[in-house]
């Protein structure tokens, strides 16, 4: 079997690609729609093709890129029949299977955290990828969306806590860094859930949570109630609960230049402004420029950014990050807030082997 464990580092979600090595097809749960062309990218390297898209519930968070997925890769998405999701090929409930090539994956249904999440088991036994039905020490919340302390409950020690205790659990989120757990640690050690808690006394836990409403939940469920299909206005909508700053993930140089990685870059091009500062005719040269990026010459700079928004997030790139580092700084010395330099510039996108435009000598 082929497994990977993705991460978005925005939502704290993790996303799971399972190959299967024989037959080369391949199944995606909980993708995140930052995550596409991160996703894409791995299969084609891997040499996969994408079967299915499955997803454990309708998630409050993120919005799934199961839909563009399907239009890229032809594959079929998932869904839980309780989810009430518009526009999915497939809906499984307790019991069903999903197979591709030798691999499978048994449903078990998980309410609780919603009305409508699902479980799916690997047809080994070695392991369960819970959604937010069952999280590393924790568990979903059940204050919305349908949601049931009791039910909940009831799905973690009838359908999960009955696995194998050897079984390892792969939960749709972490916010700790954790990335795996297993069915007889939850059971030991979950503080809300495990050590033989009582149903009454988990409910009683639950009600105390008092969480914060979800930043993206307006726009996330009804996104993913139609599998991640989104109408223009919902696409600005959603960006702009994006990128806080406690998710601007810079690490400084030894120079003490603002960095942020390419592939970071690749996965949130959409939702940063990406200058690129090389000279005009490294530009249209061979070596070509990112699509999404625009181009400024570093020598414009800081000139050129009066007036610019100090709190948008803005990526800066060379050929190689040293001029970008520079300029980074320059901007930060002007009072931006969120600027940083591409680690390693375009000479490192390519080596990841990331897409770029053809310059007009290229």
């Amino acid at each position: 079997m082929i497994f990977r464990q993705l991460i978005d580092a925005d939502t704290s979600t993790l996303t799971y690609l399972i190959g299967d090595p024989w037959s080369r097809e391949a199944v995606l749960i909980d993708p995140v729609r930052e995550g596409l062309s991160r996703d894409q990218t791995l299969l084609d390297e891997l040499g996969l093709t994408l079967t299915y898209v499955l997803e454990t519930h309708v998630h409050a968070d993120h919005v799934t890129s199961a839909a563009l997925l399907r239009a890229r890769t032809g594959c079929k998405v998932v869904v839980p029949r309780r989810g009430a999701v518009q526009g999915a090929d497939v809906e499984v409930d307790d019991g069903d299977a999903i197979r591709f090539g030798l691999q499978a994956l048994e449903v078990r249904a998980t309410p609780g955290h919603t009305s409508g999440c699902v479980s799916y088991v690997h047809a080994s036994g070695d392991r369960v990828f819970t959604g937010d039905a069952l999280l590393i020490r924790g568990c979903g919340r059940t204050d919305f969306q349908e949601g049931d302390a009791r039910t909940l409950y009831r799905s973690v020690r009838d359908k999960l806590f009955s696995l194998d205790p050897s079984t390892l659990v792969y939960p749709a989120h972490d916010y700790r860094g954790r990335t795996v757990s297993s069915i007889r640690e939850e059971m030991l050690y979950n503080p809300r859930l495990g050590g033989g808690r009582s149903e009454d006394a988990f409910v009683a836990i639950m009600d105390e949570l008092h969480l914060a409403y979800p930043r993206k939940i307006d726009v996330a469920v009804p996104a993913n109630r139609r599998a991640g299909v989104m109408d223009d206005d919902e696409a600005e909508r959603l960006d702009q609960h994006t990128l806080d700053a406690d998710d601007w993930p810079v690490r400084r140089t030894p120079t003490g230049a603002p960095n942020v990685p390419a592939l970071w870059v690749a996965d949130h091009v959409h939702r940063v402004r990406v200058i690129d500062v090389r000279e005009a005719h490294e530009w249209d040269g061979a070596e070509g420029h990112l699509e999404a990026s625009e181009h400024i010459d570093m020598a414009r700079f800081p000139e050129v950014a009066r007036g610019w928004d100090t709190e948008a997030p803005l990526v800066l790139l060379c050929r190689s990050g040293g001029r970008s580092d520079r300029v980074a700084r320059q901007l930060e010395e002007h009072g931006f807030k969120r600027v940083a330099s591409m680690r390693g510039g375009l000479l490192q996108w390519r080596a990841l082997g990331l897409p770029v435009e053809d310059g007009a000598q290229g």
